[in-house]
């Protein structure tokens, strides 16, 4: 079956009005280790900015 059938096009439809609002993400999020060292700076800088208020 197509991707642009009808039939997916109105079961994305109903997909998509059945979803939960969400706030979004305010930083990355993920497992490796990039992103984890990326996180840790960043909970760093926050908890800085947040000793210095």
């Amino acid at each position: 079956m197509s991707k642009t059938s009808l039939k997916n096009i109105q079961k994305q439809k109903k997909k998509a009005r059945r979803v939960i609002a969400r706030p979004a993400q305010s930083r990355i999020q993920g497992n490796t280790a990039g992103v984890r060292s990326r996180l840790k700076k960043l909970a760093g800088k926050a908890r800085a900015k947040k000793a210095s208020a």
